[in-house]
């Protein structure tokens, strides 16, 4: 549990024939696409030390994602496991690996040797679309709650180094961390990370999702190197607005590293970054986040403000 921002971040956890021909198996008869999607997520069921067992959290959610042998779950859903195991919508219970922590976006991986069907991708998550939660809420089992997608590239909310979230009404409770964020399609659009909560564990309709976009370039990585390094800011921002100061927002550069690509692209400290990309920069950590979709060898423009003029500077990250 972390605070955020003046409430309280709570994480998601709680209690207690093989190969591709069961793959198709699962997928045989399904009612709904939202249905079907059900089936690419899984219960995590993490086994701690006796020393640190966790009597009211042991279960958590988990997603079916590239080549079907990769899951993708919460790091925190797997924090201190010696051992680590998941079961399907049908009841098989499959042995895991521990493959991959990512603490700094609260990403983890998990390597079954079974094949599943992994779950769809979606290209982009709009707001004010339906979409669906799926995951195993309370130790109950994987099911599915509905709302709408409130918000996107969300940063800077309290609960990791690195955030990069789709924000969500949709009923997400505790189990459900690591599970999916789809929408009507029954196309991922977020691995579920985390609610937002006021003095208890009460769902208020304030949920987060980390962005797909983030979690397949996280898996890419892995999959094509066995690790992930993150793109790393070579400035140091601030908000650009002091409170009750009337202005544009932004993030403000207070000091460029020698030598960084922000620095060879020509940026300043003082400069005050208003875009990334498509991204507004609405809080300090939105710069973080737009780099941690890029890779070694892609490129970011900034639409910055110099002196009252607007300028755009391109930073390639070699």
């Amino acid at each position: 549990m972390r605070a955020a921002t003046g409430f309280v971040a709570t994480f998601l956890l709680i209690f207690p024939a093989h190969g591709r021909d069961f793959s198709q198996l699962v997928y045989r008869d399904c009612e709904s696409q939202i249905a079907c999607a059900r089936q690419s997520v899984v219960s995590v069921l993490p086994l701690w030390p006796a020393d640190a067992a966790r009597s009211e959290e042991p279960e958590g959610s988990g997603v079916v994602t590239g080549d079907g042998r990769l899951i993708a779950t919460a790091n925190h859903v797997i924090a201190g496991a010696k051992e680590v195991f998941v079961r399907t919508v049908t009841g098989e219970v499959l042995k895991a690996q521990i493959v991959l922590r990512e603490p700094q976006t609260d990403v983890a991986l998990l390597r079954i040797a079974q094949e599943l069907k992994p779950i769809e991708l979606a290209q982009s998550a709009l707001i004010g679309n339906r979409a669906c939660a799926i995951g195993n809420g309370f130790g109950l089992g994987v099911s599915v709650t509905c709302g709408v997608i409130s918000s996107t590239q969300m940063s800077g909310v309290g609960f990791n180094p690195v955030e990069d979230f789709v924000q969500t009404d949709a009923s997400v409770n505790p189990g459900m961390s690591g599970g999916a964020l789809v929408n009507e399609d029954g196309k991922l659009v977020g691995m579920l990370s985390a609610i937002f909560t006021k003095k208890s564990d009460a769902d208020i309709g304030v949920n987060f999702a980390v962005s797909t976009a983030l979690l397949i370039r996280i898996v890419d990585e892995f999959s094509k190197t066995g690790s992930v390094n993150l793109i790393q800011p070579g400035l140091i921002v601030k908000p650009a607005l002091k409170a009750g100061v009337p202005g544009i927002q932004g993030a403000l550069v207070v000091r460029v590293k020698d030598s960084s690509p922000e620095a060879i692209a020509g940026v300043r400290a003082s400069d005050i970054i208003l875009y990334a990309d498509s991204r507004r920069m609405k809080r300090a950590g939105s710069y973080t986040a737009a780099l941690a979709r890029l890779q070694k060898g892609d490129s970011l423009a900034l639409d910055i403000l110099r002196d009252g003029e607007r300028k755009t500077v391109t930073i390639r990250f070699d």
